[in-house]
Formats: structure tokens, C-alpha cells, sequence
């Protein structure tokens, strides 16, 4: 539990200095949030910053994963 938090403090501290490594570190490369982040840090700086803590810290994986891959039923 405790090692979890650090792991999320590390990677907002990553994400303020580069916002775009810090989301890739939480979700990857191929992640819409990987990608929106690298689009909103080339537009500006603050709103790169502002979208990759919100990605680290909101936005669940896991949880983004099971939803999408689910099986569809006929």
C-alpha cells in the first residue's frame, strides 16, 4: 500500500518536470492519455502538466483495461 503511493508520488514528480514521461510511465506509449499529454505539452507546458497528474493520479488502468476488453455476447 505504502509502496504504492510512493510509486504515484515518483511519477507526479516525474510529470511536473516532464509531463508526457510521467504518463508514459503510468499507462505506455500507445495510450490515448500518453498521446493527448504529448499533444497538450507541445501546446503548452501548464496544460501538459495539468492533464498528465490528472492521468497518473484519476485515470485507472486496470479498470480502463477490463472495460474494453470484455467479450461481447450474441
Amino acid at each position: 500500500m505504502a509502496s504504492d503511493r510512493v510509486a504515484i508520488f515518483l511519477e507526479v514528480l516525474i510529470a511536473i518536470l516532464l509531463p508526457p514521461l510521467g504518463v508514459f510511465l503510468r499507462h505506455g506509449c500507445c495510450s490515448a492519455e500518453f498521446w493527448i499529454c504529448l499533444l497538450l505539452t507541445i501546446l503548452g507546458y501548464l496544460p501538459g502538466i495539468i492533464y498528465a497528474v490528472y492521468a497518473i493520479v484519476v485515470v485507472d488502468r486496470e479498470r480502463m483495461q477490463a472495460d474494453y476488453y470484455q467479450p461481447v455476447y450474441a
